[in-house]
């Protein structure tokens, strides 16, 4: 395992690995027992106090170049990524994926800070530090979770946990009374970069709960949380009261105005429906109206055959006049003759002929008064 000392550089700069004052013959013989990545993820990743890496083999040093050539092919190559992880986001998780995926046999270490460390060099977190534990233990590319890790990495921690390559990302990471906390290991050459997700992060998600307060706040209220738990004063929590009453009181409004307008339109619907059937009943009536009433319609045609039936009942045929006349009995007495009346042998041929006829005998009645 390198040691960050300078007397322990070779020529090259990189720090020699303790593993070279081993003797020959015991390199060979031992075998690297280091633990292997995840190739399940039914069940979270172990804590690194609970699955210690306790390989007795030698720990070469490795560059960049040979692990991602897949060297050395006995064991993983072991990526640690730290942080303070609260409110764990997408942020974290895809930090996270590009440390795991660095190299193609790795074994993704996280370091996870305390509550007391964090405090104390960065500020007051969210989450506490056994809910940032277990935020970790549950991302798919963590192989391994170690508590309370140092603010600054050590050479001892370094050969502790058997650490090959720091990954973080390359923005100089200013505290502790240091401009960059990495700048020791970028320069053993065992600093690998990452990309920052821009757009999210810790401080972003606590900015927008601070500039929604309010609402968050009249959200717990509403859900059943006291005002003491929100550290809310009493007028604050009045007025919270009120505003969600007000804001339920829209919503029942708002739902009455999308009914009644759910009504209107089932109402349009079914007048539409109404008013298409009438007009296609109205076609059809003015239809059978025409058709029986209309120019050539059937009512003309049947009155004009009635008509014609009238005027030959009141008009009948004259009888043709060289029919031979019946021969008179002599045993009958003549039958007297009435000049009023007209004469049975010859029918007015007209209704106009059987009125002038009965014109006639009115003005034979005033001649013999």
């Amino acid at each position: 395992m390198p040691v960050l000392t300078t007397d322990a550089e070779s020529e090259t700069g990189i720090p020699k690995s303790l593993s070279n004052e081993l003797p020959s013959e015991t390199m060979e013989e031992i075998e690297h027992t280091c633990p292997q990545p995840r190739l399940t993820l039914t069940a979270p990743a172990p804590f690194a106090d609970e699955t210690s890496c306790q390989c007795q083999a030698p720990h070469e040093k490795l560059t960049i170049a040979q692990a991602r050539l897949g060297t050395p092919v006995d064991r993983p190559v072991r990526v640690y990524a730290d942080g303070i992880f609260d409110l764990f986001h997408s942020g974290h998780a895809r930090a996270l994926m590009q440390a795991k995926t660095l190299f193609p046999n790795s074994y993704l270490l996280v370091g996870v800070c305390s509550d007391d460390l964090t405090h104390k060099f960065k500020g007051f977190t969210v989450m506490n530090e056994t809910e940032r534990y277990e935020a970790l233990r549950h991302c798919r590319y963590v192989d391994e979770v170690i508590r309370d890790a140092p603010w600054t990495l050590t050479p001892e921690f370094l050969e502790k946990h058997k650490i090959d390559f720091v990954a973080h990302d390359d923005i100089p990471y200013s505290s502790a009374g240091s401009d960059d906390v990495y700048k020791h290991i970028k320069e053993a050459g065992m600093f690998v970069p990452t990309q920052r997700t821009e757009g999210i992060s810790t401080s972003d998600i606590i900015t927008r709960i601070v500039r929604d307060y309010d609402v968050y706040a009249r959200r717990n209220l509403q859900r059943g949380y006291t005002a003491k738990e929100l550290n809310v004063s009493f007028i604050n929590e009045k007025k919270y009261r009120f505003q969600n009453q007000v804001d339920k009181m829209k919503e029942k409004v708002k739902n009455v105005e999308e009914k009644s307008k759910e009504f209107v339109y089932k109402v349009e619907e079914k007048s539409h429906d109404l008013i298409q059937k009438w007009e296609e009943k109205s076609r059809e009536f003015i239809g059978n109206f025409l058709e029986l009433f209309g120019p050539d319609g059937a009512w003309k045609q049947m009155f004009q055959e009635r008509s014609g039936r009238m005027l030959q009942a009141l008009s009948p045929r004259q009888s043709p006049t060289n029919s031979p006349t019946r021969g008179r009995s002599p045993s009958r007495s003549p039958s007297p003759t009435f000049p009023w009346l007209p004469n049975k042998t010859s029918p007015p041929s007209s209704p106009k002929a059987a009125s002038a006829s009965i014109s006639s005998m009115s003005e034979g009645d005033e001649d013999e008064k």
